[in-house]
């Protein structure tokens, strides 16, 4: 049994989702980070967190999940923050040079930045971004829900970071 306990430390890993606007992707992937006990979720405001349909996906997530807010426009300045702290930015997205998710070793200081329902993470901001990470997809569709993505990597940098300790 792993520890579930508030007080349990946080993994490293920030999941940005400044640039997803559908409050429903925004609550699952809330859930996603609580459960997963990552160390903060960037809303593009803290404002969503009354809304009906995020508290649904939520559930009760976003009680114990560290929610901070960056605006869209202002996730330019929070990535060159992010690298000035130390911390190793990753575009989560199909791109060019993007690096296999399997593939890929996870630095333990790591932030996730995902994409906006069907424009994706624009160009400007993957070029700001120490790397480019993406999940193989076998399927004729070509991206997956942006919940599912952000849960997925989640996942994979927890396969690689986390420490399992019995309660």
């Amino acid at each position: 049994m792993l520890s579930r306990s508030p007080a349990a430390p946080r993994h490293s890993l920030i999941l940005c989702a400044s640039l997803v606007q559908n409050p429903m992707n925004l609550g699952a992937l809330c859930r996603t980070a609580e459960v997963f006990r990552l160390q903060t979720l960037v809303l593009p405001t803290l404002q969503i967190t009354v809304d009906k349909a995020f508290r649904k996906l939520a559930a009760s997530a976003y009680i114990w999940q560290p929610l901070t807010a960056c605006p869209a426009d202002q996730l330019s300045q929070w990535i060159n923050q992010q690298q000035a702290n130390g911390v190793t930015v990753l575009a989560l997205t199909h791109h060019v040079q993007a690096v296999p998710l399997p593939t890929f070793q996870f630095p333990k200081q790591s932030a996730l930045i995902l994409g906006r329902e069907l424009t994706g993470i624009p160009e400007t901001l993957i070029h700001k971004c120490n790397g480019v990470v993406e999940i193989p997809q076998f399927g004729c569709v070509e991206s997956l829900n942006v919940s599912v993505a952000g849960a997925i990597a989640a996942y994979a940098y927890l396969c690689q970071q986390a420490t399992y300790t019995a309660e």
